[in-house]
């Protein structure tokens, strides 16, 4: 098993079940040493829009708290990393991670979710033939990556393109070889694996395979007992593995927001 995962959600994001105490607790049961959280960052959408996917900005507070004091109980039997999975838009970012810097938020993740504002039907995880779309979303992740606050990218295999095979390896070509300029790596998703969806998409993954980008597993987890799937871990290991991938197994996440 894993020893330390950073991919894990709560009941505060709106689509996850599960306190973040059940997380610890099942975390501690399965034998890790570090667990870091990563719940949906609040979007200050300039709109108003109000997304239902993620923690609004005024449950942060909570949020941060509620870490800290389990960071102190459990003390002696994990470590607690507090973070956020958040998406990067050119336009509110500054304003998000000015938000997020009013605490003491340990790390991000960058999940792109939607090319563009965020809307239902910018989902990029419904199937899609338009190489607009999909230039647009390496576009936005490769700038959100080189903004520095990321450590590493989720399920960047999410985007669900159905087009021409010779354009989708050109675009996520691109992205690989920009992660890898920048030293950034790349997550296989426990959570695609365990409920099969399009995703980890091999695909894609031997794209990384050529490049030789950096790799780790994250759990993605939206309940607590998935951090106890040892089932899940195992396949993408052997995912990995099949395709000349090495997952980076006592890969740890430093510094600070």
């Amino acid at each position: 098993m894993k020893r330390a995962n950073y991919h894990t959600h709560t009941i505060r994001c709106g689509h996850a079940v599960g306190t973040e105490e059940e997380y610890v607790l099942a975390a501690i049961e399965a034998g890790m040493e570090e667990l870091g959280f990563a719940d949906h960052s609040p979007q200050p959408y300039k709109d108003g829009f109000v997304s239902g996917i993620r923690m609004p900005v005024n449950g942060v507070a909570e949020y941060v708290e509620t870490l800290l004091a389990l960071r102190a109980k459990y003390q002696d039997k994990i470590h607690i990393k507090i973070g956020f999975e958040a998406e990067y838009y050119e336009d509110i970012f500054e304003d998000m991670i000015t938000t997020l810097k009013a605490y003491p938020i340990d790390y991000l993740i960058l999940g792109q979710h939607y090319v563009g504002p965020e809307r239902l039907y910018d989902y990029v995880g419904f199937a899609f033939d338009n190489e607009e779309k999909l230039a647009g979303y390496v576009d936005e992740v490769l700038a959100g990556l080189a903004t520095g606050y990321f450590s590493f990218l989720a399920h960047p295999d999410v985007i669900r393109f159905t087009g021409d095979a010779r354009v989708y390896r050109k675009h996520m070509l691109r992205l690989c070889q920009g992660c890898r300029q920048m030293d950034m790596p790349l997550e296989i998703n426990c959570l695609g694996m365990a409920e099969n969806r399009h995703y980890p998409r091999e695909e894609f993954w031997r794209i990384a395979a050529q490049v030789g980008n950096r790799v780790v597993i994250g759990y993605d987890a939206h309940k607590p007992e998935a951090l106890k799937d040892e089932q899940s871990y195992a396949a993408c290991v052997e995912f990995a593995c099949r395709l000349g991938l090495k997952p980076e197994e006592d890969f740890r996440i430093t510094g600070g927001l």
